[in-house]
């Protein structure tokens, strides 16, 4: 009762202070927070079990409030995920309200979106088909999310305070490609006419500001997949948009600070910068998100799609080499280099927003607002209009076409995009796990169901059919919140028709940004012809052809709604399934080192000699499974430099681009592991000693985890560049983790087959299914 007295006195102090000085505004509040789960055994992918970290993952928070009524406020929140979870959302929600009362934060006025990194930990979705790959639920990465989305309000919340919205776009190129060219070209050549192209190019930057005009978050809304770390990468990553997230970061911190904070640990990170350093007007500790847009058909690997045995460009249409899919691979800028490809399109994004955040952006003023509602999408009946054809939406199914993967990750056997007509052999084997009924096959036509997965059960839900959208307003910017993949021209008719419906109340020419993978994942949504055309995105709407239209339609509700200044009806609440999660992840039982070594011990030190600018330092040690402890908010690994004091100040940690933790196994059921502690030595970095740190926590027999630390010997790093002098038998070490000889190699196969429990032929299909 005492903290939310106090809290009444600031807001209305607050708000005394803000009409005192110019009359208008808002109230508005930054926030960020780790939401890394266990970096070990946790990807979608049955070949791509997470091994350590390239790069932390965030949630980044903004709250605007209304400057006359502090009650009415929205909360977004960008997750480096994959996408956002039904389970995460009303968790979160639930845990708002034991802090803050029922009426502040509600599913109506909290968005969490995903920047679909592919490179995060899954088993974090509440059905079933996102967590077969995974095996099932896994509850410390849904707890790992769930605490830092949290907390990211939590400390938007408290960082609330008189200020300024602002907003403003321009065109990025180079960054992303249609990568369903074909299906883009079904829909209607008047329609296409009306665009530049068949991808969107347009950044919408919102800026935050406090009461000083001083920049304290950047939120962007840009489409591009989270795919530039292809399925061979192992460690966890925020992929493309989290390496923008912390380019820009950087930037912002990278300006002269004060003198009670210019230690040397700063200082090296200003050098890294200097060439670029922020304005005055943008805070240190700037929070910048890159949020997701309609990102259906987008690709991060702007060469196009190849045949890895040939170099020739895939078949168009199927995206196929030879008749099959597993050899068509897209490159990206830095092909065949997948960290160097990310950094590219991650920092053109990066440099971007800066552009515009240091650009003439348009002030923001009016009110704030939002709408929300579920949907049982399995039978909307989609009324005619200007923006809809008249029909009605099914049961969800998928079709062939989505086992055929996509030129970011091809799936497996004879699949195959653009298929209207499926195999005799795949519809025995469909028939055999759930026959789909006529009334299904005719309502889904033309496309055909591979997985009928509205019609299965057990043990509970396979896919959302009761989804959610919602419409956050501040003034002329409208963020319509979308529950899956939009392609761009279904994102482009949503756009159209929301503008349509609101321009008489508000104006023409308003900032309209489509907030992908939001509250709820449903898969992907096309237009009408493109679902024709049954590309993966295609196979992968999961309510059949008139999705689109039923989306459009009840956002259309929503905006009018919002104009006419009248409620909206909540809709069917969706199931609570995380009573029922299944879970196949073994705990960690026990972890060991060999005789006469202790946890933390270097099992390969950091070669003598000394290094420089673009050289890689590598140690490994014996370690324990990071399973054992997240280390939220914290680090497994430290680069630290020696003061002059003789004192240690770390200057890089694990969520830094220039470092990588590589954990790894002999074999899967060894005690043994270790970690591989590398950092490539950046632009900027002072000359002096160095050496690197390991954190961790071992698992004894019958006991619970015990922390342990490391350190490699002292080197040095010179001012000057100089050749490299990187480890290569470190290298060799960590690429041992990858063969665990035969019988190795075979107890691996028998596991995952065990584990899977029949169902490994399905693995395959699922690598855009949950990250």
């Amino acid at each position: 009762m005492a903290a939310r007295l106090l809290l009444a006195i600031s807001v209305a102090c607050t708000c005394l202070a803000v009409i005192h000085a110019d009359g208008d505004g808002f109230l508005v509040g930054v926030g960020k927070a780790d939401i890394t789960g266990p970096v070990a055994d946790g990807y979608a992918n049955p070949d791509q079990f997470a091994a350590g970290i390239h790069t932390r993952l965030y949630a980044r928070a903004f709250i605007a409030a209304d400057i006359a009524d502090p009650s009415r406020r929205f909360a977004f929140v960008n997750m480096d995920a994959g996408m956002a979870s039904q389970a995460v959302t009303f968790t979160v929600i639930a845990k708002l309200k034991e802090l803050y009362g029922e009426e502040l934060y509600s599913e109506q006025n909290v968005a969490l979106s995903g920047t679909h990194t592919h490179a995060g930990p899954a088993g974090y979705l509440q059905y079933v088909i996102y967590g077969i790959t995974s095996l099932g639920f896994y509850t410390p990465t849904f707890d790992a999310i769930v605490a830092g989305v949290v907390l990211s309000i939590r400390r938007a919340h408290d960082d609330l305070q008189p200020g300024g919205l602002s907003v403003g776009s321009g065109e990025l190129l180079g960054a992303n490609i249609n990568r369903s060219p074909t299906a883009y070209l079904e829909n209607p050549a008047w329609e296409r006419q009306l665009y530049g192209g068949d991808i969107d190019k347009q950044m919408t930057l919102l800026r935050v500001d406090d009461a000083q005009g001083r920049a304290l978050g950047a939120f962007s809304w840009f489409p591009v997949h989270g795919t530039s770390m292809n399925n061979t990468n192992s460690l966890v990553s925020g992929d493309n948009k989290g390496a923008a997230a912390q380019f820009m970061e950087h930037w912002a911190a990278a300006r002269p600070v004060g003198a009670q904070q210019a230690q040397q640990a700063q200082q090296a990170q200003q050098a890294q910068q200097a060439q670029h350093k922020a304005p005055a007007d943008v805070s240190e500790g700037l929070v910048a998100a890159f949020c997701q847009a309609n990102v259906g058909d987008t690709s991060p690997n702007t060469q196009g799609a190849f045949c890895m045995d040939t170099g020739e460009p895939c078949d168009a249409v199927h995206s196929t080499c030879g008749g099959r899919v597993q050899q068509c691979i897209g490159r990206g800028p830095g092909w065949p280099d997948h960290f160097a490809s990310t950094r590219i399109v991650g920092q053109k994004q990066a440099d971007k927003a800066q552009a515009l955040l240091t650009g003439d952006l348009e002030a923001l003023s009016g009110a704030i607002e939002y709408r929300h509602t579920f949907l049982d999408m399995r039978n909307i009946q989609v009324e005619a209009s200007n923006f809809t054809r008249a029909g009605t939406t099914c049961k969800p199914a998928m079709g062939f076409a989505f086992a055929a993967g996509t030129t970011d990750g091809p799936g497996a056997f004879d699949f195959q995009q653009s298929d209207t007509n499926g195999t005799a052999f795949w519809r025995l084997v469909r028939n055999f796990i759930r026959k789909p009924t006529p009334e299904q096959e005719a309502c889904h036509k033309p496309k055909p169901i591979l997985l009928d997965v509205g019609e299965m059960h057990y043990p509970y839900e396979w896919v959302p059919y009761i989804t959610e959208i919602q419409i956050l307003r501040a003034g002329r910017l409208l963020i319509l919140c979308v529950p899956g993949e939009f392609t761009t021209m279904a994102g482009r008719r949503l756009k159209r028709a929301v503008q349509a419906t609101v321009e008489e109340a508000w104006g023409s020419d308003l900032h309209i940004v489509i907030a992908g993978l939001t509250n709820t994942y449903a898969s992907y949504i096309t237009t009408p012809e493109e679902y024709g055309a049954q590309r993966y995105e295609g196979g992968f709407t999961l309510y059949g052809q008139h999705t689109l239209d039923a989306y459009i339609q009840e956002f259309v509700r929503l905006a009018t709604a919002m104009t006419a200044g009248k409620a909206t009806p909540a809709g069917p609440p969706p199931p609570n399934q995380l009573s029922k999660q299944w879970s196949l992840v073994p705990p960690v039982v026990a972890d060991g080192v060999p005789a006469g070594k202790a946890f933390g011990d270097v099992a390969e030190d950091v070669p003598p000699g000394s290094f420089a600018v673009g050289d890689t330092v590598v140690a490994v040690f014996h370690a324990g499974c990071p399973r054992n402890n997240i280390r939220a908010e914290g680090t497994f690994l430290a680069v630290e430099r020696r003061a002059d004091n003789g004192s240690w100040l770390q200057v890089h940690s694990d969520a830094d681009w220039s470092t990588k933790f590589a954990w790894w196994r002999p074999h899967k059921l060894s005690e043994l592991s270790y970690a591989t502690m590398s950092w490539e030595v950046p632009p900027g970095t002072l000359p002096g000693t160095y050496r690197l740190r390991c954190f961790g926590d071992y698992k004894p027999w019958f006991s619970s985890p015990k922390p342990y630390e490391g350190s490699s010997r002292e080197f040095d790093v010179e001012a000057a560049p100089g050749s490299s002098t990187s480890s290569s038998s470190g290298e060799n070490i960590a690429d041992s983790s990858s063969s665990g000889g035969l019988w190795g190699d075979l107890k691996d196969r028998l596991l995952s087959l065990g584990h899977r429990a029949g169902l490994g032929w399905l693995c395959a299909f699922f690598e855009d299914s949950a990250a």
